[in-house]
């Protein structure tokens, strides 16, 4: 396959105000949880003035044994539980539809995402998406599914904080001092109206609306089911933490629930990573557990063993997955895994990029071994150990960048991960012989390496810019990390030539040195972020291949003749017999109609346009294409959505005689009494009439009070036009109408692209002008003239259509006010055409709708539907 021309895309500034509505609303919840994550750090540095960490160290050195087992085992038995809020989510919205063993698995391991990484529903929420999709849910019936098994844990946080008021009131944090009579009045109230709920549900299907949104409730069955596993789960979950904590710090273990459920939340709301600082702020704070070395040190077992180690799970899961995927005979519960498993290697490789980081961090920001820092005194010399600890640093923050490309699989991505993860090794045994350190980077590579085939994707742009989410989880990860950094060294004594001390102890100052570091990238990455976010934006010109002219001369339909307009990249087949035509918009890639060439070429290209966009990270589009291909496009995993209706008039049939034609006739005649001819000019002559063609185009965009379109319509450029022979209607020397003529191959069809002319005049010109190019083109001995396509036109409004052909046909029937659909069809049934079906061919869910924003942007530049002429 030949690689495609040069390309027509220029990087430019994005343009508009710096904060506009849409941009506030992708900053504010960010900015909201970097807030509250640092208000949580401020909280915990207020009650841990008394322990240092030496004494947590030691606690975990001699960390029972008893306890890590029964926390392990409530572990599983709360992760078994949250996966039957799946299966119950599922069985009510898709009943029969997906195995329980499948929804199960989406929900446990939806869950450790999340738990891991934070930001639960754009984790947890896009792998079960992902896994959903593949057993062919529909978007909406997947975002339902999310949100009853949501409802459900939201439900168990509410009946868990109920039963602990009931069960001992006046002990609550916080509304203790409001008595016991209060706790329980506002128990009994939550777990009566939720009994009261379960007796609803038991009378028949509920269905619960907000506006257009409808949400199918479980039956009394499945809420049970449902809050049983909700129960089960935040019970084992608050225990597998209780049992960590030292006995006594605890004073009531409903008291201790209700806490919990708290932290658990506030982690939820900060977006986080994991809730990291701000549950941990929860606990503390709210059981008072401040001077206990003990406690804490149960904290950081509990992150251990509740949210490392099911994704650490995950990931060897991950590695079963990569074995199974290159089997051919996969049967039963093994093929629902692979099929589960595959979709996580992208967020599971962030997140291993994330875990390596802030190991990294954390040990470039706490106290070194001594025996350590002294062995490697000997080997050694102090600036390698000084530069060492600055180059973990950067490393470190480099892997949280890096991140985001292993979850959108970027080829450049991961082999920037392997560099830092191995040079973070080498700088783990530099800087304190942290071999341990070392080895788990190691690990880390090796995971990767397993899973290079996942990394495919090349974008057609190097440009990428980090989201204001992924910055915050970021953000929040390195001050949680200087923070502990800071806590680790509040012994010393600061003074301003720490920053300049060097030696082989000076731990102290290179954690400032580091941080430094740290804070410096960060910074330099937000105001990167801030300043220079880029869009692509179309180049006034391209190059059109040498073999293209031919091929478009040669292609059945005349709307091959938009490869001429010089706006579009092209794919060639390797023999030079195809090629597709497609420009980038956006997050999609965009072809312009179907492949052109040969029957095999045409196959061929369409599924390497398809492969190109996904090695790209781009969604596939194909703008207007016929019916003939539709099972190509659904094997390729796209969904169809019928654009309109194209009219083509067959021009065997073709005549003026009969009473149907009677306007025709009349167009025809009134034209030629009011003095005006009809001319075909010859492609070679139309530079000599380029002059009078620009005034009628500008008078007519004048009148449109409109702009030129692009990629699916021709424009106004003397190179385009002169390509083509043009129809025009003179009133003597004056053209005050034309049409370029587009031409297929084998006298197929012929097609006008752009049809202008002068408002003084003839009020049926426009009519006559298409009689009279019909008429000439019969008498050439064309088969077809294409009219083009009537937007939204032959779309069914019937109730067990798809919403798409529901939501079309509405626009058709209200929209006359923007646009006389109605109107452009009667004008082209005048002609009495044949219809034929017009798609939009794109990825289902959720890039449905980016991928037509894409394309009416590409077509007006602005998403706003474009109008054909």
């Amino acid at each position: 396959m030949d690689k495609p021309a040069t390309e027509c895309l220029d990087i430019r500034p994005e343009r508009g105000k710096l904060f506009s509505w849409q941009r506030r609303s992708t900053v504010v919840l960010p900015l909201a949880g970097v807030a509250i994550a640092i208000f949580a750090l401020w909280v915990l540095s207020q009650h841990l003035n008394a322990i240092s960490v030496a004494e947590i160290q030691n606690d975990l050195h001699n960390f029972p044994v008893a306890p890590l087992l029964l926390a392990t085992l409530f572990t599983v038995i709360s992760f078994a539980a949250v996966a039957f809020y799946d299966v119950v989510a599922v069985e009510t919205i898709a009943p029969g539809r997906i195995p329980p063993r499948v929804s199960a698995m989406a929900g446990a391991a939806g869950y450790a995402i999340s738990n891991a990484l934070g930001f639960s529903l754009l984790t947890g929420g896009a792998l079960r998406y992902r896994v959903y999709a593949a057993q062919g849910i529909e978007l909406a019936d997947i975002g339902r599914i999310v949100g009853t098994s949501w409802f459900a844990i939201w439900f168990a946080f509410a009946i868990m904080a109920a039963l602990a008021m009931v069960a001992e009131p006046g002990q609550v944090p916080w509304l203790a001092t409001l008595g016991p009579e209060l706790d329980l009045a506002i128990g009994l109230a939550v777990l009566v109206g939720i009994t009261a709920l379960v007796a609803w549900l038991s009378r028949g299907q509920r269905t619960l609306g907000f506006g257009r949104i409808s949400l199918r409730l479980p039956s009394s069955r499945g809420a049970l089911v449902q809050i049983a596993a909700g129960l089960v789960d935040l019970a084992a979950a608050a225990a597998c933490l209780y049992v960590l904590l030292p006995s006594g710090s605890v004073g009531s273990f409903s008291a201790f629930i209700l806490v919990y459920v708290v932290a658990v939340i506030l982690g939820i709301v900060s977006h986080a990573p994991g809730g990291i600082g701000a549950f941990e702020a929860m606990i503390v704070a709210g059981l008072g557990l401040g001077g206990n070395s003990e406690a804490l040190a149960g904290l950081v077992v509990y992150r251990i063993i509740y949210t490392l180690l099911p994704f650490v799970v995950a990931v060897v899961g991950l590695l079963v997955s990569e074995i199974l995927r290159h089997r051919h005979r996969l049967a039963g519960p093994a093929s629902a895994a692979s099929l589960l498993l595959e979709p996580l290697i992208p967020p599971l490789s962030a997140g291993i990029a994330f875990a390596g980081a802030t190991m990294i961090l954390i040990s470039a920001l706490t106290p070194s071994l001594a025996e350590r820092i002294d062995t490697l005194s000997e080997f050694i010399p102090l600036p390698f150990v000084e530069m060492s600890h600055l180059g973990a640093s950067f490393v470190a923050v480099a892997l949280l960048i890096v991140a985001r490309g292993l979850a959108k699989r970027l080829r450049r991505a991961w082999l920037a991960a392997l560099v830092l993860f191995i040079s973070g090794a080498v700088f783990s045994l530099a800087k304190g012989l942290d071999w341990e350190e070392a080895l788990v980077l190691s690990l880390m590579t090796l995971t990767l390496y397993v899973f290079r085939d996942s990394f495919y994707r090349r974008p057609l742009s190097a440009d990428m810019h980090l989201s204001w989410g992924w910055l915050a989880s970021v953000g929040t990860t390195l001050c949680a990390c200087i923070w502990l950094g800071f806590f680790a060294f509040r012994h010393v004594e600061y003074s301003s030539q720490l920053w300049w001390e060097f030696a082989f102890d000076g731990d102290a100052p290179r954690m400032l040195r580091a941080s430094v570091v740290i804070v410096t990238l960060l910074l330099a990455v937000l105001v990167d972020t801030l300043i220079n976010r880029r869009v692509l934006t179309l180049a006034p010109q391209g190059r059109i291949p040498e073999r293209v002219p031919a091929l478009v001369a040669d292609a059945p339909l005349s709307a091959a003749a938009l490869a001429l307009l010089g706006d579009k990249r092209f794919l060639l087949a390797a023999d030079g017999e195809g090629f597709v035509m497609y420009q980038r918009s956006g997050g999609s890639l965009i072809s312009m109609g179907e492949p052109v060439g040969t029957e095999e070429a045409v196959t061929a290209l369409a599924w390497s346009f398809h492969e190109l966009a996904d090695r790209s990270g781009l969604r596939t589009v194909f703008y207007e294409v016929g019916p003939q291909r539709l099972p190509m496009f659904l094997d390729m995993g796209l969904v169809a959505l019928k654009l309109g209706e194209v009219a083509r008039v067959d021009l065997a049939a073709f005549t003026l005689e009969g009473p149907k034609r009677q306007p025709l006739r009349y167009a025809d005649r009134r034209v030629e009494k009011d003095g005006l001819t009809f001319e075909i000019v010859a492609k070679a002559d139309v530079p000599g009439i380029m002059a009078q063609l620009r005034a009628v185009s500008d008078e007519w965009l004048t009148l449109k009070s409109g702009s030129e379109k692009r990629f699916s319509l021709g424009f106004f450029n003397a190179d385009y036009l002169s390509r083509f022979d043009v129809a025009v209607l003179k009133r003597g020397d004056r053209i005050v109408a034309f049409a370029n003529l587009w031409r297929s191959g084998d006298r197929n069809e012929v097609a006008v692209d752009l049809m202008r002319y002068r408002h003084d005049d003839c009020k049926v010109m426009m009519d006559a002008l298409f009689t009279k190019i019909m008429m000439a083109a019969k008498a050439e001995g064309y088969r077809w003239f294409n009219l083009g396509v009537a937007p939204l036109s032959g779309l069914t409004d019937h109730r067990s259509a798809s919403r798409w052909n529901r939501f079309g046909s509405l626009l058709y029937q209200k929209g006359q006010e923007f646009y006389r659909f109605d109107g452009l069809r009667a004008f082209k049934d005048k002609f009495d055409p044949v219809w034929s079906a017009n798609y939009l061919i794109c990825p289902p869910a959720l890039d449905t709708p980016r991928a037509l924003f894409d394309v009416t942007t590409l077509i007006s530049g602005r998403p706003l539907i474009g109008k054909r002429k």
